[in-house]
């Protein structure tokens, strides 16, 4: 038989119920309060050894006197005299974040694992190298190192290095952690083939007592400063137990110490499911200048739109605009009244690409033709891409090299789309419709289909690949459209598991093409992974490498793009200018011969007093 419960029942279940719910509480709130005692233990050690170390360096003179306000004494360093001007500024003040969007995934931001632009520019912040290129001069200057020699036949170089540099846990930095970053590239078991590939040009690195480090090359080498003094330094107390378990640093998603501005909070504790990167100031920043920003954030946020509408409500701090969308934004009241714009085609732009795969399963593909590639280089209309998809803000790309640097021959000029042309290279490759349904077949008999690999929430891209269908199918290729997310085409790469790729590669002042062209970075995880070899090429890269001269270099250089220009082992398709929107929170944005400063580092902006919206330290 059923039984009604009474109201003195509900009262006693409701009164145990708060009870459990008061106690679950108390719990959570104990559990916290260990967890701030712990944090506050972890700085109060550090700090009671920062102030022992002070007290050290007080004692034996170390310590550089300061102008009052903390601003420098005069005597700072070329690498920081740009931001220290800018400490000079009557609004300037520190605090605040700067608050920007990737649009991609990142897989993993630890040093040598992982393989793209967005991780490079983490670390940026928080590794640094023993020399930086001045913004204005494009000269190179000492950061961590004071000084170098350069031996007369250019194999020897010889850095001395600054007093005073630690790393963010306060470990001093000295040429014991310049000598093991470079044993530790060059460890086989340690997953960076893309940087022994360079390195392997240093015969070894040695240590000359605490401050002088020296480098000495197998023969000479056009970039040997800037290879030696580019070197992001590793300390050797954070990386050196993964010598004896390398698998796990080459698995590892965070692993993030160095000596720059700015740190992890957690050096081993990032993960790709956080949804963003977050850094916080290097509190024992060794530098002339401290940083101005309290934090350094990255949202990711893969769709244009949502990340257009984040900087509209002012969430992140820039917004790098679509062309299709640039010149309606610059006449968008609210957009314009919050924002500072710039539009330009920075020097070391960098350019992109279709990848064709020459190779796959150990077997070669119907692009090792180079007649293939070349059709379909006359196939691939890049100046209606640059006019219907870009609106004219890109200009074609002919090489790896820019069009204004010295490496480039003026004298060649982009493929132009030509339709009659490729249908003859494509029928003297052996490409005929053979059976009249409208798709070229081979000798064998199979179609000419093919899958294009690209990033599929970039929405200008995704209309490239959607005219070049369109394109490629009036010559009877069919081409398949194969969006991918980015960890995934990046495994797709390092595997070659793909038929054709679009992607892009950055640029520098002068660009050493040994890494993504020379035969023998055809291999698993090099950048070669077009499986590109070319006799004649390799032995070009390694005369123009070895050539220290400049003026014997280019006519060098200028043969090699001559081959590639030829063979298009890619299709070269563009470099875009940047649409960029700032917020006008952001001050002290310089144009540079690098480019827009916004980026620089050492940190050269910063958010006036009254402006700033993060009071989060």
């Amino acid at each position: 038989m059923q039984k009604r419960s009474s109201a003195g029942g509900w009262w006693l279940y409701l009164l145990v119920m708060l009870v459990i719910v008061l106690v679950l509480l108390t719990m959570y709130q104990i559990d916290r309060q260990w967890t701030k005692l712990a944090e506050v233990q972890a700085t109060l050690s550090e700090q009671a050894r920062d102030i022992r170390e002070l007290r050290t360096a007080i004692t034996s003179g170390a310590i550089r006197q300061q102008a009052a306000g903390g601003e420098t004494a005069p005597g700072v360093t070329t690498a920081f005299q740009r931001a220290y001007a800018m400490t000079q500024l009557p609004d300037y003040a520190q605090g605040d974040w700067n608050v920007n969007a990737f649009g991609n995934n990142l897989k993993t931001i630890t040093p040598l694992v992982s393989t793209d632009a967005y991780a490079s520019e983490v670390q940026g912040y928080i590794q640094e190298s023993l020399i930086a290129r001045n913004p204005d001069t494009l000269e190179w200057e000492g950061l961590i190192a004071k000084s170098w020699q350069v031996s007369d036949d250019g194999l020897t170089i010889t850095f001395q290095l600054r007093d005073g540099v630690t790393f963010s846990d306060g470990a001093p930095l000295t040429t014991d952690d310049v000598v093991f970053t470079f044993q530790f590239i060059m460890t086989e078991a340690i997953q960076a083939p893309r940087e022994r590939a360079y390195y392997e040009k240093i015969k070894d690195v040695k240590a000359n007592g605490k401050n002088e480090v020296v480098f000495t090359y197998k023969e000479p080498y056009f970039e040997a400063l800037s290879l030696a003094g580019g070197m992001p330094i590793m300390p050797k107390h954070f990386y050196g137990p993964y010598l004896q378990k390398p698998q796990e640093f080459n698995e590892s998603k965070g692993l993030l110490l160095g000596s720059g501005p700015y740190r992890l909070p957690d050096p081993k504790g990032w993960t790709p499911d956080k949804g963003n990167v977050e850094l916080v100031r290097n509190e024992r920043y060794w530098g002339d200048v401290q940083p101005s920003y309290n934090r350094i954030l990255w949202t990711i946020i893969q769709n244009d739109n949502a990340r257009l509408t984040t900087y509209r409500n002012g969430k992140i701090d820039d917004y790098q605009a679509r062309p299709v969308e640039y010149q309606q934004l610059k006449n968008d009241p609210q957009i314009m009244g919050k924002s500072q714009n710039f539009e330009y085609m920075p020097p070391v732009a960098g350019y992109s690409y279709i990848g064709w795969n020459q190779e796959r399963n150990g077997k070669p593909t119907r692009f090792a033709d180079p007649r293939v590639r070349q059709a379909m280089s006359y196939l691939t209309d890049v100046d209606r891409i640059i006019k219907d998809v870009f609106l004219g803000y890109a200009e074609a790309a002919v090489s790896p090299f820019s069009n204004t640097s010295k490496q480039h021959d003026a004298a060649l000029q982009p493929w132009r789309f030509n339709l009659e042309k490729a249908q003859e290279l494509l029928k003297a490759a052996g490409y005929e419709d053979r059976n009249g349904d409208g798709v070229l077949e081979g000798k064998d008999g199979q179609p000419f289909t093919f899958r294009l690999t690209y990033f599929g929430d970039n929405e200008d891209t995704k209309r490239m690949v959607l005219l070049l269908k369109d394109l490629y199918a009036r010559a009877g290729v069919k081409m398949e459209p194969f969006p991918q997310e980015w960890p995934v085409m990046l495994e797709a790469l390092n595997k070659k598991d793909f038929d054709a790729i679009t992607l892009g590669w950055t640029s520098g002042i002068e660009t050493d093409i040994y890494q993504m062209f020379h035969s023998s970075q055809a291999k698993t995880d090099g950048d070669n992974f077009i499986s590109y070899k070319s006799p004649a090429l390799d032995k070009l890269i390694d005369q123009a490498r070895a050539t220290v001269d400049e003026a014997a270099r280019m006519p060098l250089w200028r043969q090699a793009e001559h081959i590639m220009y030829e063979d298009q082992p890619y299709t070269f398709l563009m470099r875009r200018q940047n649409l960029t929107f700032i917020d006008k929170r952001i001050h002290n944005l310089q144009m540079t011969k690098l480019g827009l400063n916004a980026g620089s580092l050492p940190v050269e902006t910063f958010v006036p007093a009254a402006m700033q919206k993060y009071t989060q330290p």
